[in-house]
């Protein structure tokens, strides 16, 4: 299933209707890009014993995510490996747990330390096996949302737990760094590329403007009003949007550009060397792939459902997500949703 965009919209134009997506009963075991370029077929990755998961990211081999136990009893991370097939349960700090980034050895994700208790952040060796947690910045709980290298990013409660700041953590030194306001009370840090953080911030005026901190020289940018939401980066590109349309902007020029017609809603969720993944929504929700050179688009597979849900892709092109399974009646389009890859094909 195919629609030719331009480059770089990220804001879909129209042009789905109700189930105009992957059709519910048909076969769903792939989807094709452009005719004799890729097709991708899904898989599904199964769960910890329980009836739902959902993966939320990729790094070379390994995708991680969160799964219900056996009874359906709790909810832990896991970490699954491609190339043996096998899903790996990585415990919690106390109670209820999931992943929400790998790189290399390293599996940082939360975890509430009671079933009425605080959050924390939580890195995972996947050779020793150690569950470390990573603190706070004085208060008590942490939200983890980005990545990179030995460099994990996020959301922490100061002293108090009346105000969050962004910070960044070194796996390596573990070593927790605030990484302050644009002269507000409050930050919170979305994303991570090389030493490029981007999120929001409160400024000394109490607006609201998207930023990028550089955690190698202290510069932080203002991105303006336009970079509310969802903040991504790759390189030197910031993508983010302010509820209604996305826009880019260069980190070189401090340039910035609309993305897309604003008619429909697409929420990207990585971008990743030249493809973007994430769902699009108009009125239902379907998981796609784009490249940003020549905006070919292409919707992902369910599981035999109707929905499914991208959020990230490795180097390889594999996508990473969640798909529903077939309905098990007949007044839900969709059964339990399952963690799932989607794996590239080059057909002729």
């Amino acid at each position: 299933m195919r629609i030719r965009l331009r480059a770089w919209i990220l804001v879909a134009a129209g042009l789905l209707a109700v189930g105009a997506g992957p059709a519910y009963g048909a076969d769903t075991s792939s989807a094709e890009s452009a005719a004799g370029s890729v097709r991708y077929t899904v898989q599904d990755l199964g769960t910890l014993g329980g009836t739902r998961s959902k993966a939320t990211a990729i790094d070379g081999n390994t995708v991680v995510g969160s799964s219900l136990t056996r009874g359906d009893a709790a909810e832990h991370a896991f970490a699954y490996d491609l190339r043996r097939h096998t899903m790996t349960d990585l415990g919690t700090l106390g109670h209820s747990s999931q992943a929400t980034g790998v790189a290399g050895d390293y599996v940082v994700g939360e975890s509430d330390l009671s079933a009425d208790g605080p959050t924390h952040g939580f890195a995972y060796n996947v050779r020793t096996r150690r569950l470390v947690d990573i603190g706070t910045l004085g208060g008590s709980s942490t939200n983890i949302t980005g990545l990179n290298g030995d460099t994990v990013v996020g959301t922490s409660s100061l002293s108090g737990d009346v105000v969050t700041h962004a910070f960044a953590y070194n796996l390596r030194t573990r070593k927790m760094t605030d990484l302050g306001t644009l002269g507000g009370s409050s930050s919170t840090a979305n994303d991570i590329s090389g030493s490029t953080v981007v999120g929001q911030s409160r400024t000394a005026g109490n607006g609201l403007t998207g930023y990028a901190y550089d955690l190698r020289t202290g510069i932080r940018t203002d991105l303006g009003a336009h970079f509310l939401t969802a903040q991504l980066i790759s390189g030197g590109t910031v993508v983010g949007g302010d509820g209604l349309l996305a826009s880019s902007f260069d980190l070189m020029t401090h340039t910035s550009a609309v993305i897309g017609s604003g008619r429909g809603v697409t929420e990207v969720k990585q971008i990743s060397g030249n493809l973007m993944v994430g769902d699009n929504f108009a009125p239902n929700s379907f998981a796609f792939v784009a490249r940003i050179d020549d905006g070919d688009f292409t919707y992902l597979a369910s599981l035999g459902g109707l929905n499914s849900s991208a959020t990230q892709v490795n180097g390889h092109g594999v996508v990473a997500g969640s798909a529903a399974l077939p309905s098990a009646g007949p007044f839900t389009a969709n059964g339990p949703f399952h963690a799932a890859v989607w794996v590239p094909h080059t057909v002729s």
